[in-house]
């Protein structure tokens, strides 16, 4: 799930069943529902961006937008929500090199100021690992 504009930028996300949101639009509450929807089928898995659209990697503090709480409604202990970072570096090398952190998030609480603090954390300790690699 992503925003409209963001999914015709990165267009091939439509073909791994990515689909957009309009925060501008009434449709947007058919979407939240949607993705909730999904959700309560445990072979599904959804990708969102909570801070509303691709970021560079530099960052240092993500912020989430309001949509993360009404999806995540009523599912506590129902869903795993995962964190990923996305890191590149070149270090000597002409071509680049994508290192992924993976954490799953193990809190009880399920509300998106928590899991936005969580994340971030995550993401500092991501980049601390990836200083730490050597070439």
């Amino acid at each position: 799930m992503m925003l409209e504009d963001q999914l015709r930028k990165y267009w091939f996300f439509n073909y791994t069943g990515g689909f957009s949101v309009n925060k501008k639009s009434k449709s947007i509450i058919e979407t939240i529902r949607y993705t909730s929807e999904l959700l309560d089928n445990k072979e599904n898995m959804v990708l969102i961006f909570p801070q509303g659209e691709i970021q560079t990697m530099h960052s240092q503090n993500m912020v989430f937008e309001k949509g993360l709480d009404p999806i995540l409604k009523n599912k506590e202990g129902k869903v795993q929500i995962v964190f990923l970072a996305n890191l590149v570096d070149y270090f000597s090398s002409p071509k680049p090199g994508i290192y992924f952190y993976i954490q799953e998030y193990n809190d009880l609480v399920f509300d998106s100021e928590t899991i936005q603090y969580q994340y971030n954390e995550f993401y500092r300790r991501s980049i601390e690992n990836q200083k730490q690699l050597k070439n």
